[in-house]
Parts: C-alpha cells; structure tokens; sequence
C-alpha cells in the first residue's frame, strides 16, 4: 500500500516538474514568480517522497538540492517584493 502511494507522489511530483518547465519554456510563467517555485518545490517534495521508499540516494540527493534551490529563490522573492 505504501509503495503504491510513494508512487503516485512520485508521479505527481515529475508532474508538478514538467508543468512548471512547459509553463516557463512557454513563456507563461518566468523564473521571478512565486508559482513557478511552488511547483518545483512539489515536484522535488514528490520524488524525495518516492525515492526514500525506493532507496534511491542520487534521486534523493538531486531533489533534496533542487527543493533547497526553489525554497531559496522563492524566501528571495518574497522579501523583494515586500
């Protein structure tokens, strides 16, 4: 039952991953918008989620870098705009 959940996480989350890449590739969102973190950060919480269960380290590593960057840029914007 776990792993089938961890799985559909792990689907949301390379989901959240492709959406937030079309919408900039698309021009619809850009890299100073809050929105487009928000979906990194999903996207990487999903896959560390999946990862732990699958004891997949490099995955791990990679997503737990790439939440630390969208957490980061998106503190940054918000306090710019403020």
């Amino acid at each position: 039952m776990i792993a089938n959940f961890s799985g559909l996480i792990g689907w949301l989350g390379a989901l959240s991953y492709i959406i937030a890449y079309l919408f900039l590739s698309l021009g619809k969102l850009n890299a100073k918008q809050k929105t487009y973190h928000l979906l990194n950060i999903v996207g990487a919480t999903g896959l560390i989620i999946n990862a732990i269960d699958l004891n997949d380290y490099p995955n791990i590593i990679v997503n737990v870098i790439w939440f630390a960057i969208g957490l980061t840029a998106l503190m940054y914007i918000i306090r710019i705009k403020r």
